[in-house]
């Protein structure tokens, strides 16, 4: 390690889902190995990184919010390095506009080439340039990269890259590319290699993790992959996401139901409960065919609890459309959802149709919705009080530093009385008290 990064520092904000979690576990794992620590506070930090999301408006809007509140900091240390990367980076344009707007960013680059990232660091230290590569085609996918990982207790394990979709509202396919699937072995040596470090649970992550396998010269798929990790000894706890209806199996429901290390939660996103709309938004599956699923998964796991994602005001939706979706969301009855107002996304066809909806009906729908839901997440949780619950504990709890949190096995959030040494630790928790988002309890164990 060179002296000039001893105790050199940096900084990663991270905006969106949990690929770009694990992608700035891996930026992060890269510069601990070249000698940097991680630092909390921005405005001292050597390195300042944004890993970046373009799903929705808002999320761009803080970056730029944050680049022009920098400013400042470059001025005063010219030496202090501004990386941008991510989805948002990757979309056509937006690294021009970011640099125009922005010229003190030193550092752009894309989704497919991050672990490029000390490579363009070195560049930008040792020649003084500037440096903005974006890969306008997906690469082969790059194993070994160190991951710093946020949690001793859980982890993140990318088993695919890039989406096949092209749903109409959606940026994604065409910042992350091509489905690539990884090999079942990496896959698995990973996980062992986590399990060796006394990590209790692990999400595997993907686009579509259901499409897992295609395109790979090995006899596999998604269940077949869940059957195999099942078999890792030590490893107590299998949770993924993200699954796309049109490709979700009975094979993965009984796989699901036969492996006991796989958790009883399935994130199943919907979108809208209007066939129209489901057409409209190419999602190619209808809403028999998703309610076929969920009888089938309640039928075949016992105690599941299922999540989904639902957009509200999408081009076109009529009243009509939307109280379809209001009636599939009564009919499942989901333990949580994440909703969203239907925000406009440059080169989508959904961006092209003329019939956007006023922003005043889409807030009142919205509203309409949420209500419906949580409701139906209060019904759901007051079942728990009285009974006792396999928790994993996985810290202090964010809300009150004398309790400990972690989750059920269905992804129930709990904050409970216990003792502080069962952090990392399986323990079962009697549920007193069920809140609307969570469940208090008391350790028994």
């Amino acid at each position: 390690m060179s002296n000039d990064k001893l105790n050199k520092t940096y900084f990663i904000a991270t905006y969106g889902c949990q690929m770009n979690e694990e992608d700035s576990e891996k930026l992060s794992g890269m510069l601990k190995r070249f000698g940097y620590t991680r630092t909390e506070e921005r405005d001292t930090a050597d390195i300042i990184i944004f890993n970046t999301c373009c799903v929705r408006e808002n999320a761009e809007n803080k970056v730029f919010g944050n680049l022009g509140a920098i400013k400042k900091l470059k001025e005063k240390n010219p030496n202090l390095i501004i990386a941008i990367c991510g989805c948002m980076m990757q979309q056509i344009g937006m690294a021009d506009k970011v640099l125009k707007t922005f010229p003190f960013v030193d550092i752009i680059f894309g989704t497919h080439n991050a672990y490029k990232f000390p490579e363009y660091l070195t560049r930008v230290q040792t020649e003084g340039v500037q440096i903005k590569e974006i890969l306008d085609k997906e690469t082969e996918i790059v194993e070994g990269i160190p991951i710093d990982r946020e949690s001793s207790v859980k982890a993140f394990v990318t088993i695919m890259y890039g989406c096949n979709n092209f749903c109409t509202y959606c940026i994604v396919p065409y910042v992350r590319g091509r489905e690539r699937s990884r090999k079942s072995e990496d896959i698995i040596n990973e996980i062992k290699d986590l399990v060796s470090k006394g990590y209790k649970e692990i999400t595997i992550l993907g686009q579509n993790v259901n499409s897992y396998g295609k395109g790979l010269e090995e006899d596999i798929n998604f269940a077949k992959l869940l059957r195999k990790i099942n078999e890792v000894e030590g490893l107590e706890r299998l949770r993924f996401m993200t699954s796309h209806p049109k490709d979700l199996t009975e094979e993965v429901i009984y796989a699901i139901r036969d492996c006991d290390k796989i958790c009883e939660q399935i994130h199943l996103p919907v979108q809208s409960g209007s066939d129209r709309l489901l057409k409209v938004m190419n999602r190619h599956y209808d809403r028999e065919r998703y309610l076929y699923l969920i009888d089938l998964i309640k039928k075949e796991i016992p105690d599941v609890t299922i999540t989904t994602d639902i957009i509200v005001g999408f081009p076109g939706e009529t009243e009509e459309d939307f109280q379809d979706t209001l009636d599939l969301v009564d009919k499942v009855k989901y333990d949580s959802a994440f909703m969203f107002i239907y925000s406009r996304r440059n080169n989508t066809p959904a961006d092209k149709m003329e019939n956007q909806i006023p922003d005043d009906i889409k807030h009142e729908r919205f509203n309409r919705l949420v209500d419906l839901v949580n409701k139906n997440i209060a019904i759901s949780n007051k079942k728990y009080e009285g009974t006792v619950q396999e928790v994993l504990v996985e810290g202090v709890s964010k809300n009150d530093e004398s309790k400990l949190s972690g989750r059920t096995r269905n992804g129930k959030l709990v904050n409970f009385e216990g003792s502080m040494d069962s952090i990392g630790k399986l323990v079962n928790v009697e549920i007193n008290r069920a809140q609307p988002f969570s469940l208090v309890g008391k350790q028994i164990d």
